[in-house]
């Protein structure tokens, strides 16, 4: 062995195949833990949710972020439009569905839209929200027995863990069965954080799982539990607040200290002290007026205060450092902190379109199929059962008369001349439809052309012409009449 030791100089040490697995001295001391996402939240969600909600109620930028994100995934609702074929049971459908979104929650101090809204900022700040469904009687006098119910995750407890009989099990306070599907969730009673107000503390109760809506975003296989949105940001942001507070102080600090009085002798006084008495520690505060010239008495000096100065870099570094909040929380630098300088079309337009991909992946994948989409079926079956809706053969048809289209409000643009022409072009080249130009700003064709029909036909009772009406004027407001010459054509054509 020593003999091919000498002849090929030793085994080489072992080398990572990977530099991010390597153990040397750059390396060596990153270590992270391999606990399954489940694990990890178990122990560190209750409390990365607690300093989530204490950054949102103190914090102004943690505050507008989510405004600006609950304004952007639901601005005034995203709301469904039956895509039944028949126009009779669809306006029904409709016209039902207005009625009830009035009565929708069970405190009476929102509209379902207000819901929908409301339970987007709970699963910002504490990572997921818990949708209850709950049916009403006849007597409650509702045009739809049902109303929702919104629950903070402290609701459902991380350390409720048990193994039950016939291969069910409990997680996290979510019930399983033998399979793996959700059968139950086990809530307190009372919110646990209400201590002084509660009457049945830490007592729980067994949910079917086909009453709760359980929203949040996961990020991993197998995630039972909800992450909170601000956990990539949280550190940064605590620790930029305490920065910019403790900046305001100094600069605070340093404009209130004008001067500095020495005396060659502690006995001798100052000019400017008004007989006031020294405190504890013999010194006399001397108090001047703005504009104030003092005679000194003899011996006396002045130094005034010079306090250093961030200067330019102060203003730099916190957009930096903001940039980066702004990219844990999915926000542009501009919705975080309103700060629109150096901002032009192109520049605002190119970050836009990558945010708004973003939420609509997360109001497609989440708000509409974990909430939306359970809170419709519902709604529907108890609407048939009620007798609020009359739906032949609902039974064998369900599916058929559950389809839906939902629409979140449209957005809103910087330029909407350029936007809208785009539009056109694209509509006329045969590339989207008018439904779906029309879908996409938030609206139902149906009601449009509905609305429009009735705007022509008022107009026409009256004797009005506008040149907004595309059946007597062209774009440019020129009249349609049999004599219009080649150009005018030729305009209307293209």
């Amino acid at each position: 062995m020593g003999f091919w030791r000498k002849l090929f100089g030793g085994m080489p040490k072992r080398r990572g195949s990977y530099e991010g697995a390597a153990t040397g001295r750059r390396l060596g001391s990153w270590q992270p833990s391999g606990d399954g996402v489940n694990a990890m939240l178990f122990r560190d969600a209750s409390l990365m949710r607690s300093r989530s909600r204490d950054l949102v109620r103190r914090n102004a930028w943690a505050a507008n972020a989510v405004d600006s994100l609950v304004a952007n995934l639901v601005g005034t609702g995203i709301k469904p439009q039956s895509t039944h074929t028949d126009p009779a049971i669809k306006e029904q459908i409709q016209a039902l569905w207005l009625e009830w979104t009035k009565e929708a929650d069970t405190h009476g101090m929102l509209g379902f839209y207000g819901l929908q809204a409301l339970s987007t900022r709970a699963m910002i700040e504490g990572g997921e929200v818990l949708i209850r469904l709950r049916n009403r009687l006849e007597r409650d006098g509702l045009s739809v027995p049902l109303q929702i119910q919104v629950l903070e995750p402290d609701h459902l407890p991380s350390a409720m863990i048990q193994d039950l009989s016939g291969g069910r099990r409990i997680r996290a306070g979510i019930e399983f069965d033998r399979i793996g599907r959700r059968v139950a969730y086990h809530l307190y009673r009372e919110h646990p954080g209400e201590m002084p107000m509660q009457f049945r503390t830490g007592e729980t109760s067994r949910v079917p799982a086909s009453d709760i809506c359980h929203v949040f975003k996961p990020l991993r296989p197998g995630q039972l539990r909800g992450e909170p949105w601000f956990a990539q940001a949280l550190v940064k942001l605590h620790e930029l607040d305490q920065y910019d507070d403790a900046e305001l102080v100094r600069k605070k600090t340093a404009a209130l200290i004008a001067g500095f009085i020495t005396k060659p002798d502690p006995d001798l006084g100052v000019g400017g002290e008004d007989d006031q008495e020294p405190d504890d520690d013999g010194a006399v505060a001397v108090t001047w007026a703005p504009g104030t010239m003092q005679v000194l008495l003899p011996g006396e000096d002045v130094k005034f205060s010079d306090p250093a100065d961030v200067g330019g870099q102060y203003a730099e570094f916190m957009r930096i450092q903001l940039r980066a909040v702004a990219m844990g929380l999915g926000l542009t630098y501009e919705q975080l902190t309103g700060d629109l300088t150096g901002v032009n079309y192109s520049s605002i337009r190119a970050g836009m379109v990558e945010f708004r991909r973003r939420m609509e992946q997360l109001q497609r994948m989440i708000i509409i199929h974990q909430f939306c989409r359970p809170v419709w079926q519902r709604w529907m079956d108890q609407a048939v059962l009620a007798g609020s809706l009359n739906l032949p053969d609902y039974a064998k048809r369900r599916r058929e008369y559950q389809q839906v289209k939902w629409i979140p409000q449209g957005w809103q643009w910087v330029d909407p001349q350029k936007e809208f022409n785009a539009v056109v072009l694209a509509i006329r080249a045969g590339l989207i439809s008018r439904s779906e130009a029309v879908s996409t700003y938030g609206y139902d064709i149906e009601e449009i052309d509905r609305e429009i029909a009735a705007d022509n036909q008022r107009a026409d009772d009256l004797g009005l012409v506008f040149d907004s009406d595309a059946r007597h004027t062209s774009r440019s407001g020129v009249t349609q009449d049999g004599e219009q010459n080649a150009s005018e054509r030729q305009e209307l054509a293209s």
